[in-house]
């Protein structure tokens, strides 16, 4: 039998360092703020190249295009098209992911849980647009209405998450569901508003994705490079058909099963018995690779089944959304070039203000408008911890647009002052509710004792 030295000691230290370095990394990266610092880096990085001496690089840069050939057939696309119809995809496939899991055992699991998330996100859609009309009525900027209705997940969960342990976990629950039912909304209005005349044979093709993704969840099939080809042939049906093709990430996303795939003995039975196979065997030196590669293959599939593929989604795409996808997309679009922005001009100028009035008041207003009324007719009530300041400090938060708005801007507006504008418009109102929400949280949740104000 092998002798049972320690194997730390053996460890060399360089290796030992490394570890613990990646392990503080792993921390540091579930940190929820850090993902939104990263974007608001990421966005200020964009704003300063866009409007620095290369300036001209920027649109060289994200206009360059890459093609992809085979014998006599060739595709080629921008780097712009790349980030926000490929990679927003997979942020799509997360949101959708999210979705499926509150539905399924989360803020909307039940008529009860979701009245009051669904009725504030929907009047913190409503009273922005109606804000915004009210200013851009009758104008080439009327079609931008719904560019404040958005709110970005990952940088209001962020900011919340700066605020600290004195924010009650309901409130960020109700504000992850909101954010939730928004980005619904939005998808629906992309689908609905923003999208041209349908090209049918696409809508075959997509169907076919759908159905091969079905085929395979019934085959039992659970990695998820198997699901890349069916995903592909749905983004390029949706491509094809018009419709924005990221709305496959979604698809895809509500599509994922909550629930792992049936099996013949419980992944944790399988992992005890695999393990006294494993210690058995190695215990007789039988240490090849065919006597312990069918155990060793059975414990990885068990310890995979151990989460169902919903969370599994979610657990591995999270760190490539928060940390490469959203900071890509805020640096692919948030290059708005203030020399290119001519606010004097009337259309400019009530979009600019129609923008950043709904988004840092409107969306205040329409989320504690629509909680009152429908606590006030008993519709629901408000959850256990939330309080009237959790619910205002949720309607500052909901103001942050930046990630959807902006990706609707460029939906809504093909006159390239009018996308500047409407860039600025969101960026600037985005960092004023951001501010505001923080000010408000520190206010009405901190004290000086380090007891939250909203609790005495």
């Amino acid at each position: 039998m092998a002798s049972k030295k320690p194997a730390s000691s053996s460890i060399p230290r360089p290796q030992v360092l490394t570890e613990r370095a990646l392990s503080a990394l792993e921390r540091f990266s579930h940190i929820e703020a850090v993902s939104g610092i990263a974007l608001l880096l990421a966005a200020i990085v964009a704003l300063l190249w866009a409007n620095s001496a290369i300036a001209d690089s920027y649109e060289h840069f994200w206009n360059a295009e890459l093609t992809l050939g085979l014998g006599h057939f060739t595709i080629s696309r921008s780097l712009h098209f790349l980030v926000n119809d490929g990679l927003m995809t997979v942020f799509f496939l997360v949101v959708g992911a999210e979705i499926r899991q509150e539905i399924s055992d989360g803020a909307l699991s039940s008529f009860k849980l979701a009245t009051l998330p669904i009725g504030a996100a929907l009047g913190g859609v409503a009273v922005p647009a109606l804000i915004y009309t009210l200013l851009n009525f009758g104008t080439p900027a009327s079609s931008g209405w719904a560019v404040p209705t958005a709110t970005d997940i990952a940088f209001a969960v962020g900011v919340l998450a700066l605020l600290g342990k004195s924010i009650p976990g309901s409130v960020r629950v109700l504000l992850l569901a909101l954010a939730i039912i928004d980005d619904i909304v939005a998808i629906l209005i992309i689908a609905v508003f923003y999208t041209a005349s349908l090209d049918y044979l696409g809508l075959v093709i997509a169907a076919a994705g759908l159905l091969l993704v079905l085929i395979f969840q019934r085959m039992g099939i659970g990695k998820a490079y198997a699901y890349v080809l069916p995903g592909t042939i749905v983004w390029f049906g949706l491509l094809k058909t018009g419709v924005h093709p990221t709305l496959a990430g979604v698809v895809l996303g509500l599509m994922t099963p909550v629930n792992s795939k049936p099996l013949r003995e419980q992944p944790l039975d399988t992992i005890g018995r695999t393990f006294q196979e494993l210690m058995e065997r190695f215990s007789h030196a039988e240490q090849s690779p065919k006597a312990v590669a069918k155990p060793l293959k059975q414990l990885r599939h068990a310890e995979r089944e151990m989460l169902s593929p919903v969370q599994r989604v979610q657990m591995g795409l999270h760190p490539w959304v928060a940390y490469c996808v959203m900071p890509l997309f805020a640096l692919a679009n948030a290059g708005v070039s203030l020399k290119g922005i001519n606010l004097n001009e009337t259309v400019a100028q009530g979009l600019f203000i129609g923008v950043t009035t709904a988004l840092i008041l409107g969306k205040p207003l329409g989320v504690m408008i629509a909680s009152f009324v429908l606590i006030k007719l008993k519709v629901c009530e408000l959850p256990d911890g939330v309080s009237w300041p959790g619910v205002g400090l949720v309607g500052l938060l909901a103001g942050i647009g930046f990630t959807m708005s902006i990706f609707i801007s460029g939906l809504a507006f093909d006159d390239p002052g009018l996308l500047a504008a409407a860039k600025l418009g969101v960026l600037s109102a985005s960092s004023l509710a951001a501010i505001l929400g923080l000010v408000w949280g520190t206010a009405k949740f901190h004290s000086s004792t380090g007891r939250p104000v909203a609790e005495r």
